[in-house]
């Protein structure tokens, strides 16, 4: 999950080989590095000091929301029970963003 390190071909290879490979793409892998920083801003921001065993579980807890995330949405759009991962990460990717732009008032509410 580094920062796009299988090429096109690579990649390639890994969707034809999906029921033998579980292929996470890097967008949702990825954030649990972002998470920890986040937990660290928060961190500082409130002058407070977690344990390592705290980060360690608020981490498991955000990483498995994600996956979650990922397969929900996943099996909810392709309407055959099979779960893609990589779409799921962008279709979960995207319906945040639209949701944000909701929030702000830059799309209509349905």
């Amino acid at each position: 999950g580094a920062n796009l390190p299988i090429d096109l071909g690579g990649q390639s290879i890994i969707r034809a080989n999906g029921d033998n490979v579980i292929y996470i793409p890097g967008k949702a892998s990825n954030a649990g590095g972002v998470g920890v920083s986040g937990f660290e801003m928060t961190q500082n921001a409130q002058k407070l000091v977690w344990s390592p065993t705290d980060v360690d579980e608020k981490l498991q807890s955000l990483m498995v929301h994600i996956y979650q995330q990922l397969v929900d949405v996943s099996d909810n759009s392709n309407g055959n029970g099979d779960c893609n991962l990589e779409l799921g990460a962008n279709q979960a990717g995207f319906l945040r963003v639209v949701e944000a732009m909701k929030d702000l008032g830059w799309l209509e509410q349905e």
